[in-house]
This record gives C-alpha cells, structure tokens and sequence, in this order.
C-alpha cells in the first residue's frame, strides 16, 4: 500500500518503531517474558487486575494484593535456607529463609533452574557481615512481590514451638533431677522448646508413598482441566497428617476430590486441601468443620474416594492423597477465577525432613500422633479468633 501523505507516513514510521521499541523494553525488563510466548514461563505472572506494568507489582501495605504466584523454589534451596536460618537462630545476626529465597528469586525471576547454592552462601555472608537485605536487594525491582509471594508460602512453616520427645532422648537439662541433682529418665516423655521446622509431611513417618511432579498435568473427568495439587501414592489407610495447624474449613464430599479436608492457616494465607480419602471412615472422628488442628495432627487416611456424585464411592484407580495448597492473598481468591494453587512438590520432599510418629489406637480404626506439639501459633489464634489484636484470622 503506497501513502502520498509524507506526514501520515512519517507519523506511521514512528509508531511502529516506537512499539517495536516498547516490546523490546517489555522483553528485557520482565524476567522470563519470553518463556512466556512458548509456553515455559515460570518467573512473574498476572499480579494485578488489567495490563501489567513493570514496577506495578503490588506490595504489602499498598492497597493492592498479589493475584497470582508460580512457587518454583527447589528442595534443595529449601533445604540450605532452612539451615541458615535455624543455624544462626542463637546469634547475634539472625538469617531469615524467606529473606534468603526471595533475594535469589528476585535475581532469578522466579526461575531456580540454575540456582547454586554458592550464591545463596555468598548472600548469607553478607548478611553475617553486617550488611542488611534492605540495602542488598536495593537493586532488585521485583524483591517486595518475592518477599510476600515466598511468604505467603512459608511464613508459617518456621519458629519456635514445644514438643514432646522420647525421655531417653532428652538432653539432661530438660529432665527432672533428684535429690542430688542428677538427671532422672524414669519417665516416657519430655516437653522440650525447639526452634526449626514445626510443619509436617501429609504422610505419618513409618508408611511409604511414592510421588512424582504432577502439577499442571491434564485431568478429564468432568471437564477438561489442569492439576493443580500434588499426588502422593500409598496404602489405603495411611494416616494423613495435618502439615500446619489450622482451623478446618472443609470437610465432606466433592465429586473431583472424593472424601477431602480443607484446613485454614491461622494467619488466612494458606488452604491445605486433602482429597480422596477413604471409603467409609476418611476422617479421625473428632473433627468437624470449625476444628482446631495442632501440626502433626492425624486428620484422615488414604483412599481412592472421588470422581463421583454419589457420595463414598470408590472411583479412583490407585490409592493415593491429592495434596494441594492455595495461597490467599485477599478473601475474593479463595473460590473462583482468582484462586492461586501452587506446585508444592518440591516443598513435600522438603518437608520430610519432618514427619509425625504415630500409633495405632487399640480397638479403633484410627491412628493418632505419639508425640503432641505446642504451636506458638495456635496459642495465639485460640487466645484472639477474630483477630482483634492485630493478626489475621
């Protein structure tokens, strides 16, 4: 097509070189933007309602919310921030994980598949040193959104709580003395105050499972859809375990998930959701929607219930739990368009580091912990539900 209009043609040139100038700048400034076009993007997402902005992204405290988190953080980063953080627990310069994780992850956009632990140890340092993450992540556009988006994921996970161990495993301060001072281990269990991981594995320690990364992958039934949650393939019958304590908020049946459990975190941020539980008793009798749960709780058993409208219906070929976690940034994404699950696969092998002992109840069907915990947290929910004193509900 030929223009006689100079000016219209100049005015045309322009436009388009400073949209290609545009999508240019778009494909620098937004880290895996271009693994976004085919299809492998796994660094920022849709944030905020409409077009996304570089800089937009919205932080805590702004008024605005997160709207959606793709959590690609490796077992193995998992593993070493959790050491940093529980090494330095005691010194004068405590190392947070979050912080850790989300440094890297701003650096990375989001994308850990060549992280090194090198660089997370060169980080640490500088923290040891002296330094501040304020001032290390200065440069880093995007580090507010990593800091609440990782947070938002492992906040609760981590702190200190107390426990009850085996007497022949405690630490002499922690037993009673005689007369003379000396340690008494006459007794079965002692309560002792840790600091470290105080959430769970969803499968009880003693019970095998196999898994593999599933998230994302096409399912049928109904409709078709994606994955969103993480299978784990056991025994029918194997004690499930509460990962973090919570309020149930969940508890019955769906058609895709069979007898399941939705457990709430106490700070609202998270939604654990266990699914295909077993025919005919999925459930420790206790529980009712409005429970409070400890981590480490027994709250169901596998089995392969689901794909059904008619309730206790085995429909599942394999046994296995359906374990997923949605994260909850505002009350409007916890049903709908708006809800954000993540891949937790990688953050289930992490967290059998730490799987609760459990035992069987003589005459019943159910299995409950051996050791009980006492959770900062729950403490606190229990003391103010509604929140009243400043935290979330």
């Amino acid at each position: 097509m030929l223009f006689h209009d100079n000016s219209f043609a100049a005015a045309l040139r322009t436009a388009v070189l400073a949209l290609a100038a545009l999508a240019l700048a778009v494909f620098i400034l937004i880290p895996g933007l271009a693994g976004l076009a085919a299809g492998t993007f796994s660094g920022i997402s849709v944030l905020s309602a409409g077009p996304f902005i570089p800089g937009s992204i919205p932080a805590g405290g702004d008024g605005g919310y997160i709207r959606w988190v793709d959590f690609n953080v490796p077992q193995n980063a998992l593993e070493q921030a959790f050491r940093w953080d529980v090494d330095t627990v005691q010194s004068e310069i405590h190392i947070d994980w979050v912080d850790l994780l989300a440094c890297l992850g701003a650096r990375y956009g989001g994308d850990f598949s060549n992280y090194r632990q090198a660089e997370m140890d060169e980080l640490a340092d500088r923290l040891k040193n002296g330094e501040i993450m304020e001032d290390i992540a200065a440069g880093l556009k995007y580090y507010s959104y990593y800091r609440e988006a990782y947070g938002a994921v492992l906040d609760g996970l981590l702190g200190q709580y107390e426990t009850e161990i085996a007497a022949e495993d405690a630490p002499d301060f922690a037993l009673p003395t005689d007369e003379n001072g000396n340690p008494v281990r006459d007794g079965e269990k002692v309560w002792v105050t840790k600091y470290g991981l105080k959430a769970f594995s969803p499968i009880a320690s003693g019970f095998p499972y196999s898994e593999y990364d599933d998230f994302g992958v096409s399912r049928s039934y109904g409709y078709r859809r994606q994955h969103l949650g993480h299978d784990m393939m056991g025994q029918v019958g194997t004690p499930i375990i509460a990962v973090e304590s919570g309020r149930v908020e969940a508890l019955g049946w769906n058609q895709y998930g069979g007898w399941r459990i939705g457990i709430r975190s106490f700070d609202g941020k998270r939604y654990y959701y266990y699914a295909h539980l077993r025919k005919n008793y999925p459930y420790q009798s206790n529980l009712e929607v409005g429970s409070i749960v400890s981590a480490g709780d027994v709250i169901g058993y596998m089995g392969r219930t689901g794909y059904s409208a008619t309730e206790n219906t085995n429909n599942i070929d394999e046994p296995h739990l359906h374990f997923g976690i949605q994260l909850i940034f505002d009350e409007s994404q916890k049903e709908g368009n708006g809800e954000i699950w993540i891949n937790c696969y990688e953050l289930v092998k992490f967290l059998s580091l730490h799987r609760s002992e459990v035992h069987k109840v003589e005459g019943t069907k159910e299995w409950e912990r051996t050791y009980e915990i006492r959770d900062p947290a729950e403490e606190e929910y229990l003391r103010d539900p509604a929140g009243e004193s400043g935290g979330s509900a």
